[in-house]
């Protein structure tokens, strides 16, 4: 079956364009190939790979879980400065499998840089000896079901043969589709700018839809560069830049087991040396960096499960970032808030409620809050021209912001999240059926 573009980047709910920053085409030293190892008893891609021609540096933000995957053990322990492939499953998590799954990692490393090494032989005149430690892997899918290794071994040659060295917009969002669990729709993002006088450019995918929380990572994300870039300072960009991105974001409060946001740069470019994260040279690509990484955690949220509605909560002129921050996941998490918001109900006093909770010391007196332009509470009193038509009218948006102003400094947060409605209940109900 052939895809859909207009449907695709097209919200039928918001009537708005999902298509920018998503004509993906081709970047240097980065190879795709997607593949369907019947995962899902169908013929849908389910195995996604990124093979790096020449090796790239990387850097990569893991869930802060207690409990992690066997594939991002597997990725902690290698500590190559430089890797040769990425690949990603769906449908299974590798996840509380024990030793039988950190195996099955090692089992796929050997066959992987065995056949990307034999490749390497038949397509280059001075090929590299890719190492099992140079291969790192996503798995996104059910907890605790056994990995599914011989599946996935079969068609790692199949999946090896159809790699393209040259990307298009098509191929980049088959790879998209092909790390989709309960998400409707793929999530890509792209932008190019400058570091000095060389141009770069930087392209992302991400999946993600429910079991989003951050305390990094939220979801499965990978970005791509062309620009020369070491390890440690992109670890630093990365870092920088999840804070108000990856880590700004709840779907339903929960952070999973498999969370990785990862960056890869295959040196392509001719850019001058960065030798500090603060280098002059780097200010373009830094803010192109955070503006790929907004884009595709928003996409995130925008998808969660059984949305209804996209919701902004801006918490301003607190004490701390961490007091603006705590406040505002506490009004995003709030099951009360999210079915308020989905059955359009203008009950500003859940919002007051969440504030309460959040463990911030504040004067309640000082307190403001107002849904859009609809000031509701101003210096701690109920708004004298509170109009609750205006705001029921105001609920009615797919978009939804809400300000929070709690005036004992000038620290903010921005979290991005969606409401709870009985389409959630259903798809989670449902999720192995």
């Amino acid at each position: 079956m052939g895809i859909n573009f207009k449907n695709l980047f097209t919200s039928q709910k918001t009537k708005s364009k999902m298509g920018d920053y998503q004509n993906l085409d081709h970047i240097d030293g980065v190879a795709i190939s997607t593949v369907s190892a019947n995962l899902y008893n169908n013929t849908r891609d389910d195995l996604v790979m990124f093979y790096f021609r020449d090796g790239a540096n990387y850097a990569t933000v893991y869930t802060q879980s207690k409990i992690v995957s066997e594939n991002i053990k597997w990725n902690i322990n290698q500590k190559n400065e430089k890797v040769f492939s990425l690949l990603i499953n769906t449908r299974n998590a590798n996840a509380f499998t024990g030793l039988k799954g950190y195996q099955s990692m090692q089992k796929l490393a050997e066959l992987i840089s065995s056949e990307l090494s034999q490749k390497q032989k038949e397509d280059d005149n001075n090929p590299d000896l890719i190492t099992p430690s140079q291969i790192l892997f996503g798995c996104t899918g059910t907890i605790g079901e056994v990995f599914p290794l011989e599946k996935i071994k079969n068609k790692i040659p199949d999946l090896i043969n159809q790699i393209k060295y040259t990307q298009n917009k098509y191929i980049w969002t088959k790879a998209a589709l092909g790390i989709m669990t309960t998400d409707t729709k793929p999530k890509l993002a792209m932008a190019e700018c400058n570091i000095g006088s060389t141009k770069v450019k930087i392209y992302g995918i991400a999946k993600g839809s429910g079991m989003i929380q951050p305390n990094m990572a939220t979801t499965l994300c990978y970005v791509f560069t062309d620009a020369k870039i070491s390890n440690e300072i992109l670890k630093k960009l990365l870092i920088k830049n999840i804070s108000n991105t990856f880590n700004a974001i709840s779907c339903d409060g929960d952070t999973s087991t498999n969370d990785m946001v990862t960056i890869f740069s295959t040196n392509k470019a001719s850019n001058t040396k960065i030798n500090s994260i603060n280098d002059k040279k780097l200010i373009e690509f830094d803010k192109s960096l955070n503006e790929v990484l907004l884009n595709l955690a928003k996409r995130v949220v925008a998808d969660g499960e059984g949305a209804s509605k996209f919701i902004t909560i801006n918490v301003n002129n607190c004490l701390s970032e961490s007091d603006a921050k705590k406040i505002a996941f506490s009004i995003s998490n709030s099951a009360l808030v999210k079915t308020a918001f989905a059955g359009e109900d203008p009950n500003w006093g859940r919002v007051i409620m969440a504030i309460g909770k959040s463990d911030v010391d504040f004067d309640p007196s000082k307190l403001s809050l107002r849904f859009g332009n609809n000031k509701i509470i101003v210096n701690g009193k109920l708004n004298e021209k509170y109009d609750e038509n205006l705001l029921k009218e105001y609920m009615k948006n797919y978009s939804l912001d809400i300000h929070v102003d709690i005036i004992t400094g000038k620290k903010n947060f921005t979290v991005y999240t969606m409401d709870f409605t009985k389409k959630y209940v259903e798809i989670n109900a449902d999720y192995r059926s």
